[in-house]
């Protein structure tokens, strides 16, 4: 059953942040920052690829999703739930169930042989979809799943990401630039504010995260990582 009673953004923000903490996925590490795949040093990282295997938490989240979505976009504006490879593709069917809708999913790539398919599943021509991500940083992988089914004879006005790093500018201008509007429910900064709120970190560490926060490349350039990011 699709609930039409939907928690404030603000509530859900906090709730996601307090149980990514709950299930360590969140880390900080200042003093010895992560390398992300971009080449860029951070003092966090999250893994919400955890939320899959723990039940009642993965249901508060999609019942969140399902209602963010339910609230900005509406009841009856998609004909498919999409998920990327790999981390999209279990989010997209719990929230498939969720929403009453079909499930695709999407390759980074067509596979190479047989169909050399890249979007598996039935996909009618015109098909109104969404596309749901565990993160996102910047958009990129997410524009690319997003062409593919644009390509493929579908439509993507909307993408859903249960985290969303937020800390780009050039992110949202991406989003806009490519018609997409993007809809998530918790940032860095909701995880942050759980983070000063529950004393997780001394105020050292807490401050060089919000240092990274507010300036994601000087910090990065600070710490041996790139200072420029091509989004």
């Amino acid at each position: 059953m699709i609930q039409t009673t939907f928690p404030e953004p603000a509530v859900m923000a906090e709730l996601v942040a307090k149980m990514l903490w709950e299930i360590k996925a969140v880390h900080f590490s200042a003093d010895k920052p992560y390398k992300l795949s971009s080449g860029m040093a951070s003092p966090v990282y999250i893994d919400c690829r955890k939320l899959i295997s723990y039940p009642r938490v993965r249901s508060a989240v999609m019942d969140f999703a399902a209602a963010t979505i339910l609230r900005n976009a509406g009841f009856e504006q998609f004909d498919a739930i999409a998920g990327g490879e790999t981390a999209g593709i279990p989010f997209a069917a719990f929230l498939s169930e969720r929403l009453a809708l079909p499930m695709i999913y999407v390759r980074k790539k067509p596979k190479g042989h047989g169909r050399n398919a890249q979007i598996e599943g039935h996909m009618p021509d015109g098909a109104r979809v969404l596309v749901i991500e565990d993160l996102t940083t910047a958009g990129g992988s997410m524009f690319t799943f997003i062409d593919a089914i644009r390509a493929a004879g579908g439509t993507v006005d909307h993408g859903m990401a249960l985290f969303f790093y937020d800390i780009f500018p050039e992110a949202h201008a991406r989003f806009e630039k490519g018609g997409v509007k993007l809809h998530h429910i918790a940032t860095w900064r909701n995880v942050l504010a759980v983070a000063r709120e529950a004393r997780l970190f001394d105020e050292k560490t807490l401050g060089e995260v919000e240092a990274f926060l507010d300036a994601p490349l000087a910090w990065s350039g600070r710490n041996g990582g790139v200072s420029e990011l091509s989004l």
